[in-house]
């Protein structure tokens, strides 16, 4: 067998399924390990393989507290398919393995490989040694071996990429296991990040999206309060970047330079999404956000002030432990004046290892329930009340690939627009690929999505366009060599220029 990267042709070709839970970075995280799995001669499973594969790995999240039963769940239904499909490994990575380690082999002991989220570069190798001694390895390491960004990526997109700026978080968010299991932030160089994106770039991409726990605190590792401003700034450079966005920023950290650097530059999208949690200053105490609500409000004022055209979009969650009903009116009075694109509202449940978790005053289930209908119903009618105001526009639309469910049956297709709003229109005459460009009028407008009900008033064919198209013919012709086995040894990493990349929480 080789002791590269990659092994030997052999007769039989491996398949595997990567199933990702919770964020953004978990969800990038996937494309690396993905990517990992194919360098070492792996291809991926067919869509709905539903665990008909040779290697099944599970990227999980330890945010939600049902997120064990779910795992467990999940493990229990693959256990006979095991036993019937000799050869097949099942591997449990991601934030509830780091937390969890051992307990999830006696829990599931038919699981091989147990991985954390510091050492997902091991994966392949985990899954050699598990097949050759013949029982479950289980590797968590305590820090970060290896920025991420140098594996191999096998992206989801042809036209959009994620590309980490930084990993870990400094902040002790009482409600939050995250910086328990991904560590202190780690800030990349630069001029890493930027070789990265020029490379994606080159291949095609026309839309980024920076990503970190807490994105605009990018700096704080390297010493430069500014850094995040001067990297938005030097995006606005690289030619052929048509979109920058990221996610997800910390209020604490959003200081005047970034507005600055998002209203001067001009592929930087106008679109915020900002967590606020709550709007009631003593639970924002509670929960150790640094940040009143005066002091968030003020920021909104100020994005919109730069950034008239601006969607903003927060997280909010509902019935955290000592919350009144006057605290949660606190959150409705702050929902009313910030008048949010959209919001992704919440239950408070209990993330075990959280301060939170053991906190006096938990709130009954039904009053959370009640305070989270009234939340989200006055959350949809300011949504459906700004989206109003989108009708008339004129807008340059990406077009996006599965974003409009019922585009084969309404004859439309579906996209971005630069905020970020789910645009769904007209099918041109002409052919239109993932990754172009229509300019469309706005004519109608519900709660989550716009609609552009008359003939595109043109469509720019793109470089992103290209690549979608190259990447579907190479798709579809019949694989080539045959490759099996992984390889011994540890993957060789990527060159960090040449690395694609990245997640959020």
């Amino acid at each position: 067998m080789s002791s590269g990267n990659r092994s030997e042709a052999v007769d039989v070709q491996k398949s595997y399924e990567v199933r990702t839970y919770g964020c953004q970075m978990n969800v990038h995280d996937s494309e690396r390990l993905s990517g990992l799995l194919e360098d070492a001669g792996y291809v991926r499973a067919p869509a709905g393989a539903d665990g008909d594969a040779d290697v099944v790995v599970f990227n999980t999240c330890a945010v939600r507290e049902n997120a064990d039963n779910k795992l467990y769940g999940n493990l229990g239904r693959l256990a006979p398919m095991k036993t019937k499909r000799p050869g097949m490994q099942i591997a449990v990575g991601g934030c509830l393995a780091q937390k969890d380690r051992d307990t999830i082999v006696k829990r599931a002991p038919w699981v091989d490989v147990v991985f954390g989220t510091h050492n997902i570069g091991k994966l392949p190798v985990l899954l050699e040694r598990a097949r050759v001694q013949e029982e479950a390895q289980i590797e968590i390491a305590e820090s970060l071996e290896a920025f991420p960004s140098t594996l191999p990526t096998r992206r989801e997109s042809a036209y959009a990429a994620w590309v980490s700026i930084s990993v870990g978080c400094n902040n002790t968010c009482t409600f939050c296991i995250v910086p328990a299991l991904r560590g202190k932030e780690k800030d990349r160089r630069t001029g890493d990040i930027l070789a990265e994106i020029e490379a994606l770039v080159s291949e095609g991409v026309s839309e980024v999206t920076l990503l970190g726990q807490n994105v605009n605190a990018y700096g704080s590792d390297i010493g430069d309060r500014e850094a995040f401003s001067k990297l938005l700034r030097a995006c606005g450079a690289i030619e052929g970047l048509e979109r920058v966005r990221f996610t997800s920023p910390h209020p604490r950290d959003f200081t005047d330079d970034v507005i600055a650097a998002m209203a001067e530059t001009p592929n930087v999208m106008p679109q915020l999404h900002m967590p606020m949690q709550s709007g009631s200053d003593t639970i924002l105490k509670a929960m150790r956000r640094s940040y009143r609500q005066e002091r968030f409000l003020g920021i909104i004022e100020k994005v919109r002030a730069a950034m008239p055209d601006a969607a903003i979009s927060t997280d909010i969650i509902v019935g955290f432990p000592g919350e009144t009903e006057e605290d949660f009116e606190q959150t409705m009075h702050a929902v009313r004046e910030a008048r949010f694109a959209n919001a992704f509202t919440f239950q408070y449940s209990k993330r075990p290892g959280t301060p939170a978790a053991d906190m006096e005053g938990q709130i009954p289930k039904a009053v959370v329930q009640e305070r989270y209908m009234r939340l989200s119903a006055l959350q949809e009618a300011i949504s459906w009340e700004e989206n109003k105001k989108q009708v008339g526009r004129t807008l340059e639309v990406m077009v996006a690939e599965g974003e409009g469910r019922k585009d084969g049956s309404t004859h439309r297709l579906s996209g971005r627009a630069p905020d970020n709003r789910l645009v769904h229109f007209t099918k041109p005459a002409q052919e239109v690929r993932p990754g172009d460009v229509v300019t469309v009028d706005i004519t109608y407008a519900a709660p989550h999505h716009l609609l552009a009900e008359g003939a595109p008033l043109g469509v720019r064919r793109t470089r992103s366009g290209d690549a979608w198209g190259a990447r579907t013919a190479a798709a579809a012709k019949p694989a080539g060599v045959m490759l099996g086995l992984p390889g011994i040894g540890a993957p060789a990493p990527l060159p960090a220029a040449s690395a694609p990349g990245c997640g959020r929480d």
